[in-house]
């Protein structure tokens, strides 16, 4: 869902988000921002899992499809 509002926003340090995000609008700039800090939290939330409930070798098995059809420069 997207509605429309408005925010009282500190432009310096959407232009420093901006240049930093590659992006080139405001709007594009605060959700890339705003996906960013999900992502985060969702990427430090995995950090605290064990996985101790996967068979071993998991993830060697992982590792390997991570460089599968990979071409090498």
């Amino acid at each position: 869902m997207i509605r429309r509002t408005s925010l009282n926003l500190d432009l310096d340090l959407v232009a420093k988000a901006r240049e930093i995000l590659g992006t080139k609008t405001t709007t594009e700039t605060v959700h890339t921002a705003l996906r960013e800090a999900v992502r985060r939290k969702r990427l430090e939330r995995l950090t605290e899992r064990t996985f101790d409930h996967m068979p071993p070798g998991w993830l060697d098995e992982l590792r390997r499809w991570d460089v599968e059809g990979v071409d090498e420069a």
